[in-house]
C-alpha cells in the first residue's frame, strides 16, 4: 500500500470513528477530497482507489486538473474499475467574472455569498442550458476576512437565491477558524447546523436542500459530529507525499 492510499485509510477510519459516536452511517458523509496540493500523478493515484469527488479552490486550478484527469480517463476507458466520471467540486471564493469558466466542469458551487455572484451565476447558467447546485457560504466564525454571508443574512440571501431559476440552492457551507480551541470550532458548526434547520424550517427551500458542507483536514471528526454531509479533505491526504 502506498502512502497516500495510508492517509486515505487513515481518514476512512476516521471518519468512520466519528460516526459510530454520533450514531451515523460512513454512507452518508461524502469525501470531497481537495487537490489543490496534489500533482496529477497523485490525483490519478486518488482516482484510481475509487474517489471521484474532488475539490479545487482556483478556477484556473480546476480547468487544467480537470481536461488532465478527462484525458487519463479517456485513455483507460477499457479499465472498468476506474469511475466514469469526475465530479469536480468549486469550494473557493469564486468571483463574478469567472463563473461561466466553471459551469461546464463543476458538479457542485460551495461558495455563493452574495446574491450578485448568485444572480451571475444564475444568467450564465441560463445561456448555457444549466442548472447548477450551489451551496450557501456562511460565515459562522464573523471572521473578518473570511467570505460567507452573515448569519443574520442568511435565510434572507437563501429565499432570494431560491428564486433564480437556473440555480438549484442544495445547502450551506461554512469554515472554522483556524485554531486548536475545540470548542471554537464546535460553535461554529453548531450555528451552521442550527441555520440549515432554520432555512428548512422556513419552507424557503425544496427537498432538495440536504447538505451541510464543513470540515476540512484539521476539523473534520468535529464537523461530522455536528451533521455535516460533506467534508473537505486536502492536506491530511497529500500532506508530505
Amino acid at each position: 500500500m502506498t502512502k497516500l492510499a495510508e492517509r486515505i485509510e487513515r481518514v476512512k477510519k476516521s471518519i468512520a470513528s466519528a460516526c459510530a459516536r454520533s450514531s451515523r452511517e460512513p454512507e452518508d458523509v461524502k469525501l470531497v477530497i481537495v487537490t489543490k496540493s496534489a500533482g496529477i500523478e497523485e490525483i490519478e493515484e486518488v482516482v484510481r482507489l475509487g474517489f471521484n469527488h474532488l475539490g479545487e479552490n482556483r478556477v484556473l486550478q480546476l480547468k487544467k486538473v480537470a481536461g488532465q484527469l478527462a484525458e487519463f480517463l479517456q485513455q483507460h476507458a477499457d479499465d472498468e474499475t476506474l469511475p466514469k466520471e469526475i465530479h469536480w467540486h468549486m469550494i473557493g471564493h469564486l468571483q463574478r467574472n469567472k463563473v461561466r469558466q466553471v459551469l461546464a466542469t463543476t458538479s457542485l458551487i460551495h461558495s455563493v455569498d452574495t446574491l450578485r455572484l448568485a444572480e451571475e451565476i444564475n444568467a450564465a447558467a441560463g445561456k448555457l442550458n444549466l442548472r447548477p447546485r450551489v451551496l450557501l457560504q456562511v460565515n459562522t466564525s464573523n471572521e473578518p476576512q473570511k467570505y460567507g454571508v452573515p448569519v443574520g443574512a442568511a435565510t434572507h440571501l437563501a429565499e432570494q437565491i431560491e428564486t433564480l431559476p437556473h440555480l438549484r440552492l442544495i445547502g450551506l457551507m461554512t469554515m472554522a477558524p483556524l485554531t486548536r480551541d475545540q470548542d471554537v470550532i464546535r460553535a461554529c458548526f453548531m450555528r451552521a447546523r442550527e441555520l440549515f434547520y432554520e432555512v428548512q424550517g422556513e419552507k424557503i427551500v425544496g427537498s432538495e436542500f440536504t447538505e451541510l458542507s464543513m470540515g476540512m483536514s484539521s476539523d473534520y471528526e468535529i464537523a461530522i459530529e455536528e451533521g455535516a454531509t460533506i467534508l473537505r479533505i486536502g492536506s491530511a491526504i497529500f500532506a508530505g507525499s
